[in-house]
């Protein structure tokens, strides 16, 4: 398995819409392209990205297929447009 974390701000105007965003659309096409949410962490009080939230897929050939696809790209340009300082990180493969 590959593991990556998603980390970024929620534009104050849009805290709303994104929230229903994410339950409705982002979560439910996460899991159809083949990538699993472990968890997601909500950042009340501090420094550091409003919202961290670890997934992981199959492995290294899954997920460069699931970036270069154009499902991808559409739903992360419809997660920016409620969000700001959007991250991916991926880490090394996972035994």
């Amino acid at each position: 398995m590959t593991k990556l974390v998603f980390s970024w701000n929620i534009k104050a105007d849009a805290e709303t819409a994104y929230f229903e965003f994410i339950v409705q659309e982002f979560a439910p096409k996460l899991v159809k392209l083949g990538i699993r949410p472990t968890e997601a962490w909500y950042t009340v009080y501090g420094e550091g990205p409003q919202i961290i939230m670890p997934a992981v897929v199959a492995d290294q050939a899954s997920l460069d297929q699931i970036l270069n696809s154009e499902q991808w790209t559409e739903l992360i340009e419809r997660l920016k447009t409620f969000v700001t300082d959007y991250q991916l990180h991926i880490l090394d493969e996972l035994d």
